[in-house]
């Protein structure tokens, strides 16, 4: 049985989380839509962080991106 897309996505936040972990943050996964966007939490010392968007684009959007089929675009909410 193949894993679901929300599955998928849980599974390469789990591989760039430690990173976010070690300076005080994480990201929780709120949402999948069906135009391929992936709706995230920054939690943490990410909140407020004036390179948050930043690690959003070059962190988390391009591990999903890489790693998930169908994933277009990375938005923190």
């Amino acid at each position: 049985m193949s894993e679901s897309i929300n599955e998928q996505v849980e599974n390469a936040l789990e591989t760039i989380r430690p990173y976010l972990q070690a300076d005080g943050g994480d990201v929780e996964l709120v949402n999948v839509t069906s135009e391929g966007i992936v709706e995230v939490r920054l939690k943490g010392a990410c909140v407020g962080c004036p390179m948050s968007q930043m690690t959003l684009r070059a962190g988390v959007e391009r591990a999903l991106i890489r790693e998930v089929p169908g994933i277009r675009r990375v938005e923190s909410v």
